[in-house]
């Protein structure tokens, strides 16, 4: 069999398949950092998927978002939510990072917060980059 392999035009996927898709490259990244990863087939406490580090001491429950978002229905639970924009990923503690976007950004005044109690953002500010940038993280040649 002659296999030829095409790159695939990720906005050409469906919700489900792209979710597979950032899965896959979230958990390549995490590779660097000592991580595997285990997804669940229903979320658990809020996780779609488990990281267990090498140190087989630290494991994360991880919610995949495809752009940066909190929630209120994930306070509590110690849940880090990962998700990339322009080509980077980003991995954070939600309650922490939550309180630190409450108190310096505007989304407590919006109706989303206010009424719902979740917010998400379509692109990242330069201040939500300068919020974020301690929780990059970048594949490594090794």
């Amino acid at each position: 069999m002659d296999l030829r392999l095409e790159c695939i035009r990720y906005k050409s996927l469906n919700a489900r398949q792209k979710e597979n898709y950032n899965f896959q490259k979230v958990s390549a990244v995490l590779a660097d950092y000592g991580f595997t990863t285990l997804r669940l087939t229903d979320d658990w406490q809020g996780a779609d998927f488990i990281a267990q580090h090498i140190d087989n001491e630290t494991f994360i429950k991880v919610q995949l978002k495809s752009r940066l978002s909190f929630d209120s229905k994930y306070r509590g639970k110690n849940l880090y939510i990962a998700f990339h924009s322009d080509g980077t990923w980003y991995l954070f503690p939600h309650d922490a990072v939550l309180e630190t976007f409450l108190s310096k950004t505007n989304i407590r005044q919006t109706k989303s917060w206010r009424k719902l109690r979740k917010y998400s953002f379509p692109r990242l500010s330069e201040q939500a980059k300068v919020l974020l940038g301690t929780y990059k993280i970048y594949p490594h040649d090794n």
